[in-house]
């Protein structure tokens, strides 16, 4: 584990203290009623190189994700959980695509 992380991706301000993972850790940075409409810039600048585990082998900077996350600015929460799915299919970030450029890729 690289220790240029600004927290340790699986201690209690990492993870709240379980292995929670890349969907669930973005969205616990933002507060749906006063974070919408939010820029995707902004968010980058504020939590970019915050780290994102997404599987038992894998940890990147949440910038590394929001380089593949379009549009620029988000309306809802939904709208920006649909992006980052998006960005994560997009970026090769999930094994598993259940519905992705390569369905059969791994089994869940």
């Amino acid at each position: 584990m690289s220790s240029n992380w600004p927290v340790d991706p699986d201690g209690e301000e990492g993870s709240e203290g379980m292995r929670k993972f890349d969907m669930r850790i973005i969205a616990d940075k933002v507060d749906e009623e006063e974070d919408f409409p939010m820029d995707r810039d902004e968010f980058v600048a504020e939590y970019g190189d915050y780290p994102i585990r997404i599987n038992y082998e894998t940890v990147v900077p949440m910038s590394e994700i929001f380089e593949y996350v379009e549009p620029a600015e988000f309306e809802t929460m939904l709208d920006m959980h649909k992006a980052v799915g998006d960005a994560m299919r997009a970026g090769n970030f999930w094994k598993y695509h259940p519905q992705g450029e390569n369905p059969e890729k791994k089994h869940a």
